[in-house]
């Protein structure tokens, strides 16, 4: 079987196709940004304090006054009072250790800062020290047209300048 009207049918068929096509949307959007961030590290001190011990061993030696650490006292370091010892068995070889560690003194707070540096920081047994940074000529800016300017600080300080596009299409 053949139709007829098959040439009037390729000529409407192109017209439907086009109706049937959905028009075409997307939105773009653009975002423009800059930024400056300057930063100044800010001193610090930690520190760990040791704490007081004291130990005693020994072969063929006795005790005759026990002696041991004294007490702790805000401000000050405990104190130790030696052990007095007598040998076991006259004439007999002995070993002897007395060991005794000063542990340091009870401290309050650290002191007062001044241009970015502790006064006198209070060191300890185990202490980590860092001066911090110094501003200088540390400087940015952003003018109208969006450029960027940095200008490097003293030690211890971080410009960081940025420009960013970002494009959205939905």
């Amino acid at each position: 079987m053949q139709y007829q009207n098959a040439p009037e049918m390729k000529k409407f068929l192109p017209l439907v196709m086009l109706l049937m096509a959905a028009p075409a949307h997307a939105d773009i959007t653009t975002r423009l940004s800059s930024s400056v961030q300057l930063t100044v590290d800010s001193p610090s001190v930690t520190t760990n304090r040791i704490a007081s011990a004291y130990s005693v061993s020994g072969n063929n030696i006795s005790p005759s006054a026990n002696g041991g650490l004294g007490s702790l006292t805000s401000g000050s370091a405990v104190s130790y009072t030696p052990t007095t010892y007598t040998l076991a068995t006259d004439g007999d070889a002995f070993s002897f250790t007395e060991t005794f560690i000063e542990g340091d003194n009870v401290t309050a707070q650290q002191t007062a800062l001044t241009s970015g540096q502790i006064d006198q920081p209070v060191l300890q047994g185990n202490s980590t020290s860092f001066l911090g940074g110094t501003a200088g000529n540390l400087a940015g800016t952003i003018d109208t047209a969006g450029n960027l300017s940095v200008t490097a600080g003293g030690a211890g300080t971080n410009a960081t300048g940025q420009f960013v596009v970002e494009i959205t299409v939905r």
